[in-house]
């Protein structure tokens, strides 16, 4: 609430506000990329098959990177390694998000925060690979979101988006 009580255009809003990317991307390639959980996450389509799609991920800190199907086939290209997959995602979230960020949030010290630059101060750990992906829930956060590409657009208040009672309710 501002001092005078009245609620602006933006809180009476239930549009959330969205950041646009640092720079254009095309999603037919990274449709998904977040900075979530602690990880460099997303989903990534398969460059020989248009039906399959692979859910990877990198974990900030130790770089610990997981990539499979996105019903958990082990990716073929991930083996002690990061895969064309992660290369990708990594180089969407450097579009998406900005290097600086990136490199900020998986605690990356490079000079330069260039995909490439970033990707290469990963590798020379010699990250693990994580076996214990989280590939079904970057998956359903994946379709949530493309549940909400299919809504109209509106300025009423979407039901499963109302988390906190109204402030009327609370005595």
């Amino acid at each position: 609430m501002h001092g005078s009580g009245v609620l602006s255009v933006w809180e009476r809003s239930s549009a959330a506000r969205v950041v646009p990317s640092a720079r254009p991307r095309k999603l037919a390639k990274v449709p998904f990329v977040e900075l979530a959980d602690g990880r460099l996450q997303g989903v990534v389509s398969s460059g020989s098959d248009i039906e399959r799609v692979y859910v990877s991920s990198v974990a900030a800190g130790t770089y610990a990177f997981a990539c499979s199907t996105n019903n958990n086939r082990p990716c073929g290209g991930a083996r002690g390694m990061f895969c064309n997959h992660i290369r990708a995602l990594i180089g969407e979230a450097v579009l998406q998000y900005g290097g600086e960020r990136v490199a900020r949030y998986l605690k990356i010290e490079a000079q330069d925060t260039d995909a490439g630059v970033l990707t290469a101060a990963m590798t020379g750990t010699r990250p693990a690979q994580d076996g214990s992906s989280a590939a079904a829930q970057v998956f359903s956060r994946f379709l949530r979101h493309l549940a909400y590409l299919e809504l109209p657009a509106t300025t009423v208040p979407l039901p499963e988006m109302q988390w906190f009672p109204t402030t009327k309710a609370v005595a």
